[in-house]
């Protein structure tokens, strides 16, 4: 029984598309993640700041945002590595019928 997931058979099969998405998920990564620890910081000290006024300021909507940003992140970094591990392991693995 194979435990590849089906994105991953794809992956292996079309190399050219692994490229494409881990060239893609990579700028997307650096888009989501670009001074996101400075943002979080500084909303989180505006909210320890002024509480109720920076709520009502939306400091907790920003704040929202701020983690979905770093979920985002993670996720593209998460397509990052498992375009990298489909081109690794047809690089090393030569023989073209083991591809699952």
């Amino acid at each position: 029984m194979s435990s590849e997931t089906p994105l991953f058979k794809l992956l292996l099969r079309r190399w050219w598309l692994a490229l494409l998405l881990m060239g893609a998920c990579f700028v997307a990564f650096g888009f989501a993640s670009l001074n996101l620890l400075a943002l979080l910081q500084a909303n989180l000290r505006f909210l320890a700041e002024y509480g109720v006024d920076a709520v009502r300021e939306g400091a907790l909507e920003q704040l929202f945002e701020l983690v979905v940003y770093g979920y985002a992140a993670a996720g593209f970094y998460v397509v990052f590595k498992v375009c990298e591990k489909a081109l690794v392991w047809r690089i090393t693995h030569h023989d073209e019928d083991r591809i699952p």
